[in-house]
């Protein structure tokens, strides 16, 4: 291949409202000579800025929400009927393109590679390659958590496919030599760039806190019981190591919880728990435009002009805690729970993620808005597409934004939240016997939620005196109530191997809520049409519990119609695709898809 740089020139947005106009508020493509790019410090962080397009996380990160792949939602997919085909898993790539995994590295290897031969000073030079190798870092990762390891590829390669020669062929590398090579350049990363950067224009840039944590991310799946069958305890203090070291750079630089679980999502610009961000805008014109598309989605249709997406399943609604941090089969007498009343006594969280039919849901401006998504006979209340479980995800919607407006959303992307650092820390500490550490941080998280603390313990809800087992347990579960439909959920059981244990053989659930008719009323479609429409009329002015209690028959409904979970045991790596394969004859795939390479060496 050629050795010019095509690299995209984007205009700066001067008009940004209720969203960051930085890192991702650009656009207009073009292309510049190499040895233009690097004598110029806008010309080469403009380049740096289409790396950081490329290769920061959409919505709920790389796959999505992917609740459909998790017990959060429901949705048909290969990967729970058991029917994945080797070149299902696409994310490898097959050839020379700038949006595939392979093209990202080469453009990211080429920044890296000329950045040095500019005349930009030092302080320049370094500042622009460490956010390059956090993003190399960030692809890598990203490949091997779905592969295991592939080939490292540290510069730009002249050629790939039907122009390699046979000695540019690249075999893969071992997992454990790319987890070192991701380890080596998120270093790179700490060691250079600022905790914070002092320009507010600024705000979404990578920062030695994101590094730490990704650093701590990579580590703990490294660790985790996927790549760590033997459950060897160096990875574990590794990654309680970068994990400590994550929370105490980022702590010390100002970085904690927010202090809103539900409202954290809007704070945007020095927001303390945003730490590894996607920035987006509420724009709507054509080439300023960066929009989320989570929020018009994922909020009722007749809310915005799509919707329905990221329905909770019944299986997450029956998973969140009582107020007092107790499961719902450990409910005490102060805060009970009951099967009519399900949305009674809950965790604070369980309000901020799910709505629930009757809930008061604040929406387009109107802070008394009530959700309703209850049948008449078979007929939906619902205005527009009614919700198929009986749920809607109220996880980062925005409650203000009108409806003609929900389309050009911007609420950013938070890839890595503070909540998380700990959440890591618990984990790894648990896996080296430091239980007291573990308590330590999923008592901040459940602080934070709002959970009360019943008997004034200071244990908000938590068994005393877990054993390690019973402790990842807990933090796998507080990471299901906390990160519920960022897109966690999957990685979750596919690194702690749990899906055959939680899920196989089972069909999740929603909800049908049907009114009940009074016998009174005759069994005519037009009588019983207009008793609904009077019960409409009146049914905001009730009283919640009264109306579940008399008014509402709530009933199981199956959402997996076609067939049983059937996850398979070779889906915890992936194939690397046939076509990646034909292309490249020295990778050899995995071992269950018909290779012998081994990915957790």
């Amino acid at each position: 291949m050629r050795t010019r740089i095509h690299i995209f020139i984007f205009s700066v947005l001067l008009l940004s409202v209720a969203s960051c106009s930085k890192v991702l508020d650009k656009r207009d493509l073009g292309s510049l000579q190499g040895d233009l790019v690097f004598n110029d410090s806008v010309l080469a962080r403009t380049y740096l800025d289409y790396i950081y397009d490329q290769n920061l996380p959409g919505w709920g990160g790389t796959w999505g929400t992917s609740g459909n792949l998790s017990d959060e939602s429901y949705g048909e997919s290969k990967y729970f009927e058991g029917t994945l085909q080797p070149n299902d898993v696409n994310d490898f790539g097959t050839k020379l393109d700038a949006n595939n995994a392979f093209g990202k590295i080469r453009a990211i290897n080429l920044y890296i590679q000329q950045v040095d031969g500019g005349s930009l000073t030092t302080t320049w030079k370094t500042a622009l390659k460490s956010q390059a190798l956090f993003f190399r870092a960030w692809r890598y990762f990203e490949l091997v958590k779905l592969y295991g390891g592939v080939p490292i590829i540290l510069e730009p390669q002249s050629a790939v496919g039907d122009e390699a020669k046979q000695q540019d062929y690249v075999p893969r590398n071992k997992t454990s030599e790319c987890i070192a090579q991701i380890v080596k350049d998120l270093d790179a990363a700490i060691a250079a760039l600022p905790a914070r950067w002092s320009n507010t224009n600024d705000w979404g840039r990578i920062t030695s806190g994101a590094a730490a944590a990704l650093k701590a991310r990579a580590l703990l799946y490294w660790a985790s019981p996927e790549f760590n069958p033997s459950n060897l305890a160096d990875r574990w203090q590794a990654a309680y190591t970068a994990a400590k070291a994550a929370k105490d750079l980022l702590s010390s630089n100002g970085y904690g919880l927010n202090s809103s679980f539900q409202n954290m999502w809007f704070s945007e610009v020095n927001n303390p728990e945003a730490v590894f961000v996607t920035c987006y805008n509420n724009l709507s014109g054509d080439q300023t435009k960066k929009n989320n598309g989570y929020d018009n989605s994922t909020r009722p249709s007749i809310n915005g002009t799509g919707g329905g997406s990221n329905q909770p399943s019944k299986e997450l609604v029956d998973a969140f805690p009582m107020i007092n941090g107790k499961k719902r089969t450990e409910a005490t007498a102060a805060y009970p729970y009951n099967d009519t009343f399900y949305y009674k006594n809950r965790d604070p969280r369980f309000d901020q993620t799910i709505a629930y039919n009757g809930a008061t849901w604040p929406l387009n401006g109107a802070n008394d808005y009530k959700i309703w998504t209850y049948f008449v006979k078979n007929t939906s209340t619902e205005n527009g597409k009614a919700s198929n479980t009986g749920f809607y995800c109220r996880k980062a919607i925005d409650p203000a934004v009108s409806t003609g407006n929900v389309q050009y959303s911007g609420t950013d992307w938070m890839e890595i939240r503070y909540a998380e650092v700990l959440l890591n820390l618990a984990e790894a500490a648990a896996a080296i016997n430091k239980l007291d550490e573990a308590y330590v941080e999923l008592k901040a998280i459940r602080k934070r939620a709002g959970i009360i603390d019943e008997d004034n313990t200071g244990m908000y809800g938590l068994k005393p005196n877990m054993t390690q087992a019973e402790m990842f347990s807990a933090i796998l579960d507080e990471r299901l109530y906390e990160f519920a439909f960022e897109g966690k959920r999957f990685w979750d059981l596919r690194r702690w191997k749990l899906f055959e244990t939680l899920l196989n053989g089972k069909k999740r659930t929603g909800v049908k809520i049907t009114l009940n008719i009074p016998a009174s009323v005759p069994d005519k479609d037009e009588d019983i049409k207009k008793y609904g429409a009077a019960f409409a009329l009146q049914r905001n002015g009730k009283d919640l519990d009264s109306l579940y209690r008399t008014d509402f028959k709530v009933e199981s409904k199956v959402m997996d119609t076609k067939y049983a979970i059937n996850w398979k045991p070779e889906y915890y790596f992936f194939a690397i695709p046939k076509s990646a394969i034909d292309n490249n004859p020295k990778l050899d795939q995995n071992v269950g898809w018909g290779g012998s390479f081994d990915p957790v060496q």
